[in-house]
């Protein structure tokens, strides 16, 4: 490894990372499927690239291509060194409207290329589900085709030229009548031309094995075709000349309704005739809430285009007059088509959790239920035979004691499905293989392909003989050892593989329960299975925010797998196994990864199988420091509630604000409890908000039958804005309930603070403290209301995780309201008072992730408070924007979507912001003044209400 490593730092310009954390991100793909890789360079431009190939060909070195990481074959993963074009290579170097082409790098993002074409009324045809993170070099390799392949094809349908550097270090321009073919190519197929007439299928989705039928003469000898699909094992592609597609003007979703996936496969190629651009199909075991869908037990999703609105709802609706439906529903607004599509795309999450009773359809997503895995993902055969291949294959599923949820693209018969393998016995393993060799044979039976959209890779190479035959895959090795001779590339994909339950990336993990300290419901206490939720989707890697999405601030800052939440699994993953992360919980390279986590919880709601960063790191930061001294900044911000306390006790926060406005004095408290030194230190009130409350509470007779509410004295709102409470109050009131304070002998606090610092036994003793206060309490008045958002959410989940045994976590947590739950479930009739004004601002994280937020619209509308909120996160994050190091990370989190909404809102907009963070942020970044949804309802009162 050290003669390797030299020469490549001595030879190439981009970065060559051969430590632990780097090699641990790239060890598995979204597949089965995990190997520990030497190193990895990112390139900047082909010469690197040649640099590399050079070096690892000269010490023996395989090379692997990797793009978004995406892969559900495990093509995009290897022992050697891996290539990532995500850093430096990802660029657009051209777009040209005239010939509708582009010239583009193999590391630039799907959705990037689409935004750059889509001003010019163009688009690239193929759109997999992972189009905001995957490549187009990877696409290129797995020959990826997505959503609309019905009506634009499949990658190399789009692909005009390649430019490619070959193991051997020639720079190959691939294209039409054998441009670019490496020496020996031609000869080859002219004298196999017989056998590549008839050996390939003929389906629309055929990705499996080499495309070597688009070389015959009579397909134009296209070099370029013929590569894409080859999975990084001919060459490397450097850049890519692709042809765009005119893109309609208009949309219209229609989603059609059936009584199963049966029914909907059925009737998909009949759909065809009339020019759809998709023809998309899933069941409700699927979807989370079915809410928003058309009466049914499965769907297709068939868009139409047109001209104009009007043009393609008309088609749409030709389609849903020709097809037989229980119902339907036809959409033209971009914002319900993208909530619908969001829908479909998230299968590919939500599909590897199946509820433990299947009657159960929705909602089960990633909430709990069997674990289900890729392998076979994307089997396709002829669209018209769709219907009876799947009732064979839930014939052969139900045979073998297996399930999964068929979904996909209908309408070119590729079916993607997840199933309940048992990856971590050896019986469970046998019947995976057992199962792959017979529905292989399936697949062919039906004249499909075992491939119709991710590759072969590990998961089905060893079974492309099955399809083709011997001979034909002996051409296959024949073809790759004309283009890399000494199988330097991506060794073991396509011809010569691994067996396929080999690599399996679960075999490391331990079989005996890790000891942990939260409650894990949904992974059965298990932390492993915990780590296992995340699968590779990488819906966390999304460049840019989209809608109200949270999911992952960190690494839309950095740009940084490592900041990503798949890159920190993938680093839990690694110290689980023990392998290449070998210090357990003390290990320095999750702490770092784990340390630009904000803890915003959006992975919980954004991420489709529901991983939960902000637990996790809580975990590890509670082992990590076990026994050990602290950063002064858990001391000084995680035990806040303490500090605040005693300040509040000893009535001395006008003496703590008045040494707070000494610089020097400031200065030096910032550095003693480890916080930014830009951060100014936030004022505390004069007086308590309980006891301000107490002072001001009206003595008088309660009108019989008012409903009655616990108001939590949340730490922010008791000691640093109990102008917040005392507005909720006035509200509260106006709606007609009786609002009582949560007031005890002993004080009361979610624990939130000890908790994202990972200060877990604290934590606990908290919440156990809280519990002994305020269960007497809750016998008279099961409803707290909660003004501070992240603490809503701490009592919400944190408390009953972390006390899963104690019955009164549970009933604590059932009890919680948000404020404008409460006004909505308990005053239904109360109308609120009108502001009549725009807002602007930022739903809070945890709004966000664990409570929800539509409520808070209902209200916000019914007092005509105009416009959306942004989604994204303040930055602040409680603790995480205050701790030393983070203030950049956590301005650049504002600078995404908090501060442009607020600059770019009217003059007279209110600025919403119901988190404590929220408003600190828009302060100190901003000089703005944001408020909590109660102020603003409470200044808009009539006289008699305030």
């Amino acid at each position: 490894m050290a003669g390797v490593r030299a020469e490549l730092r001595g030879t190439v310009r981009g970065e060559v990372s051969f430590d632990v954390t780097s090699r641990a991100l790239v060890t598995m793909d979204a597949s089965n499927y995990r190997r520990v890789p030497l190193g990895v360079v990112a390139p900047r431009d082909a010469d690197d690239v040649a640099a590399t190939l050079a070096a690892c060909r000269a010490h023996g070195v395989p090379v692997v291509a990797r793009g978004g990481g995406t892969s559900i074959a495990g093509q995009a993963t290897g022992t050697g060194v891996v290539l990532d074009f995500t850093r430096h290579m990802d660029g657009l170097v051209s777009l040209d409207p005239a010939s509708r082409t582009a010239v583009v790098r193999p590391g630039l993002i799907l959705d990037r290329l689409q935004q750059a074409a889509a001003p010019h009324g163009l688009r690239f045809g193929p759109d997999p589900s992972t189009h905001s993170r995957c490549t187009l070099g990877g696409m290129i390799g797995n020959n990826s085709c997505g959503s609309h392949s019905v009506a634009w094809g499949t990658t190399a349908d789009s692909v005009s030229e390649l430019s490619v550097t070959t193991a051997r270090g020639d720079s190959l321009r691939l294209g039409r009548d054998w441009s670019g073919a490496p020496a020996g190519l031609r000869p080859l197929v002219e004298s196999e031309s017989a056998r590549l007439r008839t050996g390939f299928p003929d389906l629309p989705r055929r990705i499996s094995g080499y495309a070597l039928d688009a070389l015959l003469p009579e397909n134009g000898a296209d070099v370029a075709r013929s590569f894409c699909g080859s999975e990084g094992t001919l060459g490397i592609v450097t850049e890519a000349v692709v042809r765009l597609v005119e893109a309609p003007r208009a949309l219209a979703l229609a989603v059609l309704g059936y009584a199963d996936e049966s029914a909907a496969a059925e009737a998909a190629a009949g759909l065809l005739v009339h020019g759809p651009l998709t023809v998309e199909g899933m069941a409700a075991d699927l979807v989370r809430t079915t809410a928003d869908l058309p009466r049914g037990g499965a769907w297709l999703f068939v868009e139409t285009g047109g001209d104009t609105a009007a043009e393609a709802r008309a088609r749409a609706e030709t389609i849903v007059r020709a097809a037989d439906v229980l119902d339907s529903l036809v959409v033209t607004d971009p914002s319900g088509r993208r909530a619908l599509w969001r829908i479909r795309e998230d299968a590919s999450g939500t599909a590897t959790r199946i509820p433990a009773d299947t009657s159960l359809h929705p909602g089960a997503g990633a909430g709990g239920g069997a674990e289900a895995w890729p392998g076979w993902e994307d089997c396709a055969v002829p669209p018209a035979r769709l219907g009876a291949y799947l009732r064979d294959f839930r014939s052969l599923l139900a045979a073998h004691g297996l399930r999964g949820t068929p979904y996909g693209h209908f309408g070119d018969g590729c079916i993607h499905v997840r199933i309940d393998f048992d990856l971590l016995t050896e019986a469970g393993i046998a019947r995976f293989r057992g199962f792959s060799t017979e529905l292989a044979d399936l697949v062919t039976a039906h004249g499909g392909s075992l491939s119709g959209e991710h590759g072969d890779g590990q998961a089905r190479a060893e079974l492309l003989p099955r399809m083709y035959g011997a001979e034909m895959v002996g051409l296959f090795e024949r073809a790759k050892g004309v283009w890399d001779p000494d199988d330097l590339l991506n060794p073991g994909m396509l011809v010569r593989p691994a067996p396929l339950d080999t690599n399996l990336r679960f075999a490391v993990l331990p079989r005996e329960p890790v000891d942990v300290v939260f409650g894990y419901p949904a992974d059965g206490g298990d932390f492993s299975a915990a780590v296992r939720r995340c699968v590779g989707v990488a819906k966390c890697r999304t460049p840019e925010a989209a809608g109200p999405s949270v999911m992952c601030p960190s690494f839309r800052v950095t740009g940084e797998e490592e900041h990503s939440t798949r890159g920190r699994a993938r680093l839990l993953h690694e110290m689980l196994a023990g392998e290449l992360v070998t210090d357990g919980w003390r290990s320095t390279e999750v702490r770092d990864a784990l340390d630009l986590c904000l803890s915003c919880k959006g992975c919980r709601t954004d991420c489709p199988v529901g991983v939960d960063m902000a637990t996790y790191k809580a975990e590890f930061l509670h082992h990590h420091y076990q026994g050990r001294r602290r950063p002064a900044a858990h001391y000084a911000l995680g035990r806040l509630p303490r500090w605040l306390r005693l300040v509040a006790r000893t009535r001395t926060a006008w003496l703590v604000n008045s040494l707070a406005s000494v610089r020097p004095l400031a200065a030096l408290a910032k550095r003693l409890g480890g916080i930014a030194a830009e951060r100014e230190i936030p004022r505390l009130a004069g007086t308590t908000f309980t006891r301000a409350w107490r002072h001001g509470v009206r003595e008088e007779a309660r009108p019989p039958g008012r409903s009655r509410v616990l108001l939590w004295p949340d730490t922010f709102t008791e000691h640093l804005s109990p102008a917040v409470g005392l507005a909720a109050v006035r509200v509260l009131e106006a709606a007609g309930l009786d609002v009582l304070p949560v007031t005890a002998a002993k004080p009361v606090c979610c624990g939130l603070t000890y908790v994202t610092t990972g200060q877990l036994d604290p934590a606990r003793e908290v919440m156990r403290r809280t519990l002994d206060a305020v269960s007497g309490l809750l016998e008279d008045t099961p409803h707290v209301v909660v003004l501070e958002p992240s603490c809503a959410a701490a009592l919400r989940t944190d408390l009953p995780e972390l006390l899963p045994d104690d019955p009164r976590a549970a009933r604590l947590s059932a009890a919680v309201f948000t404020f404008a739950e409460a006004l909505e479930r308990l005053a239904p009739d109360w109308t609120p008072p009108r502001v009549d004004r725009p807002a602007a601002g930022q739903t809070h994280c945890h709004q966000h992730a664990v409570l929800g937020d539509a409520p808070d619209r209902r209200l916000r509308a019914a007092a005509g408070l105009t416009g959306e909120l942004a989604g994204g996160c303040c930055g602040l994050a409680g603790n995480f924007g205050f701790e030393k190091g983070h203030y950049e990370v956590s301005a650049a989190c504002a600078e995404e979507q908090l501060m442009p909404s607020v600059r770019q809102a009217p003059q007279d907009a209110v600025v919403l912001a119901d988190g404590f963070s929220c408003r600190t942020q828009l302060e100190q970044l901003a000089g703005v003044r944001g408020r909590h949804l109660a102020e603003v309802l409470a200044e808009a009162l009539p006289p008699e209400d305030k």
